[in-house]
């Protein structure tokens, strides 16, 4: 018996040290949604330190002690505990977490992190966000959805959009934000010409990120702070908008997209025009009542009244549909009005008429698939867009493929390559030109032209035959072209074929060391015809412009991941990056006509063609580390560096650093039970960013004199080249913008309710400028460092979800942010910097103690109290100077509220855009107030009696006001002739409106079909109709007939207006598949 027990005892023993060996379990840990590994998931022993992380194709092995516990642990999705069994092998689905989802978010470089531990401001948007509505350019997608983001866009077809984040940091330099396409940096420059960024002549070919296909974003990160964006080095002053693109999923899926938008005219941004007076300055003709022109026309040796037909202004005679009227029709022998008086009236259509309603289409399809091995996307997009001008569109193309593949556990290639191609036609003319019909329609009209006769007299002849002749004996136009004639045969082409693509290895060294390597292309070539055809008013002309760009980088990334113990862990990163950029451009154009009409080639030219060639290479070589420390996963210290050498710095001096360090504190993690908060989370970073200097301007470079593409002056058959006005300097450096920002975020009852909060201070020093020198030196500038902008601020972004039941449910998010800035230092002895001067008499500014951005002209004069003073002659006295500060381009704040309902299988979701305050100068009213195109020109006045009539009869009007001695203005002026509401008789101060304005920006209706129904219809695995809705309703606005927020093109300098296009309401049906 004693021997039986010993034997017992010793096999129980050995039994329990053979539980208590450690087995080695081997698995795979995928997505439960379709079955597709995840890389990185956290795999630790239960109650240890002890684990190790899933390769690349979601493949672990972990030694571990019987009877232990595996948690398995990755973000985005519900952790997962599993019991170790008998089996050696374990394959475990995790399923995502909705409340982690949105904490996800893409950081610098690429990189994934989770938004507890995020240190500074930044702000996510889902593609869906910004393809739903269906808009080409999804740059214009993120208005209002984004605090902080300030998005201008302008009314032309495929023009461009001003993209700025916390303000203008620089005076002469970009401040557009950097966009980056998983992990890629990519040009978003336009190439719009000097002059038409002053507000002349040209055509907005827009920026381009519009190159970027909507349907294959995933998510867009805002990365708004220099902390957040540090690591980007001399690029990154201006924050950056980070893109993830949709990647290959292990199952096979096929989605197709399809959509048809069609529009019209918003017509509260598009004038309205007095139908009482027709065409004419005033009382200064031959007739007896001074309103026509007098002359025998029929030949029956009495005068004839004839239409003032050189006048592009509406002061002429009352309309009399009694009197009869030798018109412009009457001198065109195609027309039924050849020879012909007809009655004196309003024209039945007006410009207003001339605007065609616009349609979109959009076709889409997005294939999927992979295996254990291997995954890949394709996805095509085909999108055109017709114009709201006639002969207007923009076709595109839009294909990207992307890889990816497992060459070992350990080692993955990924591969991914965007191809676009933009061709447009007919592109609206901007600025003040013939080739602008805006211009022509709010500014220089007569209101007795009916447009569609226009049009009828274009399409009999196709020629310009046009209402603005010089004289009845001189049919030739003398300012004004037929405006059917400019689009048809006056008129524009362009395309731009770009290569955006990255090849990146992946190597798992250790469980807490990965490597990347990666190099990437973004390249474009972009041709831009434009034509002036033989009968145009201007000198006929064939000019091209071809531009190139190409930028390579080449990068290697090193990620450290460690548990220093078990309270810290330690993020690190070790980089590289080497950045060469090339751009080259070609422009040239006939001089002095064509040859053949209608030949439009350079080799057509009446006289010998100059073009302008331009090379410019950027080389930049920049290294960078990061640091982040983490205690019990609520403490975040983040700390980066990073260091620049660039070629466009002198080369004894081209070295420069930016730092950042960051802290966070998840104070939530300290009361875990709380039932009322659910996150809570404290925030504080300082950073400092640059802005690299300008190539060719630390070198002295000689300039070919030709820079309008005119006949460059020659010496003998020479032509001549000259040193530049500005003398280069080998002494820059680049601009450094320091922050410090402060924020807190918090949710509350389950994330029903929530916010982020950001205070913001930066100093953007070192500011490169053109400072006036002796011309003595030769020149009359020269390049230096000196000025300073200040930009500080507040953000706030709310969430909430008022309500949420069993088949109901409201989402409400609100974006504000107001953003203050101050010049606080110019160069010596300056006060003012002039950033771009406007037609009309204003310049926009950087003056010395003011915001970035004021608007300065002439002013009214004012009394103490403020009132406006009129002098002896009962009009408005002006200032002395047309220098003085009358507006600010920038707004108080701006916001956006995005409400989404859903019930059952519907969602509803629409978006309020607002901006408030901020002015803009309309050169528009300027001119087209004093040509009496609009209601205020004409009517009755205070008498009761029609205002134009002569004083004598009872017109004219009292300006309201004041005289020098403090009394009211009682004096009458005539109102009868030209220039009294316009800029004759006032300062450029009376032009300058409010550019507040509240929006129905987006409305979004989708059904999706029901998992019953679906279950149905065989491979099909869900289907999404939508009505969709863009630029619906402009609920405030201060600026009449126009859009406050069209303006010339993107740039520093906004807060102008000349010839604004009307806004497009568009309506839209989409359907979505899914196989």
């Amino acid at each position: 018996m004693k021997k039986l027990l010993s034997s017992f005892f010793v096999l129980l023993v050995f039994s329990f040290r053979l539980m208590a060996q450690d087995r080695t379990i081997t698995g795979t840990v995928t997505d439960q949604a379709d079955a597709s590994p995840l890389p990185g998931v956290s795999i630790k022993i239960k109650g240890t330190t002890s684990g190790t992380v899933t390769n690349a194709d979601g493949r672990f092995t972990i030694a571990v002690p019987s009877g232990s516990t595996l948690q398995f642990t990755y973000i985005g999705y519900v952790t997962k505990e599993i019991a170790v069994t008998s089996s050696n092998s374990m394959n475990v689905s995790l399923v995502t977490d909705s409340k982690q989802l949105g904490e996800v978010v893409v950081t610098a470089l690429g990189i994934e992190r989770n938004k507890n531990q995020l240190p500074y401001a930044q702000q996510q948007v889902s593609g869906t966000e910004v393809s739903k509505t269906r808009n080409s350019n999804f740059v214009n997608g993120l208005s209002g959805k984004v605090s902080g983001l300030e998005i201008r866009q302008n009314n032309t077809l495929g023009g461009s959009t001003n993209v700025v984040l916390r303000g203008n940091k620089s005076f002469t330099q970009s401040n557009q934000a950097l966009f980056v396409i998983d992990g890629v940096p990519i040009d978003n420059n336009n190439t719009n010409t000097v002059d038409q960024m002053r507000g002349a002549a040209g055509y907005d070919y827009g920026n381009a990120a519009a190159d970027v296909n909507p349907d294959d974003i995933a998510s867009i990160s805002v990365l708004k702070g220099a902390a957040a964006s540090a690591l980007y080095g001399s690029r990154a002053a201006n924050g950056v908008i980070v893109i993830t693109t949709k990647k290959g999923t292990k199952s096979l899926g096929i989605t197709i997209n399809s959509g048809l938008t069609i529009g019209n005219i918003d017509k509260s941004t598009f004038p309205k025009y007095q139908k009482e007076y027709g065409g004419g300055y005033g009382a200064y003709y031959e007739s007896p009542d001074g309103y026509f022109l007098y002359r025998d026309i029929n030949g029956d040796g009495a005068e004839d009244l004839v239409t003032p037909l050189s006048e592009d202004a509406s002061y002429g005679g009352k309309f009399n549909p009694n009197q009869m009227v030798y018109q412009w029709d009457a001198f065109d022998p195609t027309s039924a009005n050849y020879g012909k008086a007809t009655p004196w009236v309003a024209a039945k259509n007006d410009p207003t008429s001339y605007f065609e309603d616009p349609v979109s289409y959009n076709e889409n399809i997005l294939l999927s698939g992979g295996g254990d091995k291997a995954t890949f996307k394709f996805g095509y997009t085909r999108s055109g867009d017709k114009g709201i001008l006639p002969n207007s569109k923009i076709n595109k193309d839009l294909a990207n493929l992307a890889a990816s593949f497992n060459i070992t556990s350990k080692l993955t290639a990924n591969a991914a390559i965007n191809y676009s191609r933009i061709k447009g036609l007919g592109r609206y003319g901007t600025g003040y030109d013939v080739n602008n019909f805006a211009t022509n329609a709010r500014e220089w009209w007569q209101t007795n032209v009916d447009i569609k006769e226009q049009k009828d007299a274009y399409f009999r002849t196709l020629q310009n035959n046009t209402w603005n002749r010089t004289d009845p004996s001189d049919l030739s136009t003398i300012y004004w072209d037929n405006p059917y004639f400019v689009r048809y045969q006056s008129y524009e082409d362009d395309e731009r074929n770009r290569y955006i693509g990255n090849f990146n290895v992946n190597w798992v060294a250790t469980k807490w060391l990965t490597a990347l390597g990666r190099v990437a292309l973004d390249t474009y070539q972009e041709n831009q015809q434009e034509r002036i055809a033989v009968g145009d008013v201007n000198v006929p002309q064939y000019a091209r412009f071809d531009n190139g760009f190409r930028e390579i980088n080449f990068d290697l990334l090193l990620n450290f991941n460690a548990n220093i113990s078990d309270n810290i862990n330690f993020k690190g990163l070790l980089g590289s990056n080497i950045r060469r950029t090339r751009f080259n451009s070609t422009r040239a154009a006939t001089v002095g006509g064509l040859i053949v009409p209608g030949i439009y080639s350079l080799g057509n030219s009446v006289s010998s063609v100059y073009p302008v060639e331009r090379l410019t290479e950027i080389e930049v070589d920049g290294i960078f580390a990061g640091a982040t420390f983490t205690y019990k996963d609520f403490v975040t210290l983040d700390l980066t560096g990073r260091r620049d050498q660039s070629s466009t710095l002198p080369k004894d001096n081209n070295t420069y650093y930016y730092p950042s360090a960051a802290v966070s504190f998840l104070f939530s993690k300290l009361i875990p039970d709380s039932k009322w908060l659910t996150n809570g989370k404290f925030r504080l970073n300082y950073a400092e960013v640059g802005n690299s200097a300008p190539a060719l301007t630390t070198a002295d470079t000689y300039d070919n004199i030709n820079t309008n593409l005119d006949p460059n002056p020659l010496f003998g058959s020479t032509p001549i080249f000259s040193v530049a006005g500005t003398k280069n300097n080998p002494e820059l450096k680049p601009e450094k913008t320091k922050t410090y920002e402060i924020g807190l975020e918090m949710g509350f009852l389950q994330d029903r309710l929530g916010f982020d909060a950001t205070y913001y201070n930066a100093r953007s020093v070192d500011q490169i400028v053109a400072a006036p020198v002796s011309r003595s030196t030769g020149y009359s500038f020269k390049y230096i460092n000196s000025g300073e902008v200040k930009n500080k601020g507040f953000e706030l972004s709310l969430y909430g979800t008022p309500v949420k039941v069993k088949d109901f449910s409201w989402n409400i998010n609100l974006n504000f942010s107001r953003n203050v800035s101050e010049v606080t230092e110019l160069f010596e002895g300056a006060d003012n910097l002039v950033l771009q001067s406007y037609q009309g008499g204003v310049t926009v500014n950087a003056t010395l103690g003011q915001p970035y951005g004021t608007i300065r002209g002439s002013n009214f004069v004012y009394d103490n109290q403020g009132r406006k003073i009129i002098g002896a002659n009962g009009y408005y006295q002006q200032s002395a100077t047309s220098n003085e500060v009358i507006g600010n381009v920038n707004p108080d704040w701006i916001g956006g509220v995005n409400n989404a309902f859903k019930y059952r299988d519907f969602n509803l979701s629409f978006l309020i855009d607002v901006r408030h305050g901020g002015d803009i100068f309309s050169l528009d009213q300027y001119y087209g107030l004093a040509t009496g195109l609009y209601p205020s020109t004409a009517g009755l006045n205070d008498l009761g009696n029609p205002q134009r009539n002569t004083l004598a009869d009872g017109g004219g009007v009292v300006l309201p006001g004041v005289l020098a001695d403090g009394s009211t203005n009682a004096k009458r002026v005539s109102a009868t002739n030209y220039g009294l509401y316009g800029y004759v008789r006032n300062p450029a101060a009376a032009f300058i409106y409010d550019a507040s304005f509240v929006k129905l920006r987006e409305v979004a209706l989708t059904y999706s079909l029901p998992a019953k129904v679906i279950a149905k219809l065989g491979p099909v695995k869900g289907v999404d109709l939508s009505l969709i809705g863009r630029n619906l309703w402009i609920i405030h606005k201060n600026l009449p007939y126009a859009d406050p927020e069209d303006g010339v093109s993107s740039g520093n300098a906004q807060g102008y207006q000349v010839g604004s296009y009307p806004t497009t309401r568009t309506y839209g049906f989409n359907a979505r598949f899914r196989f």
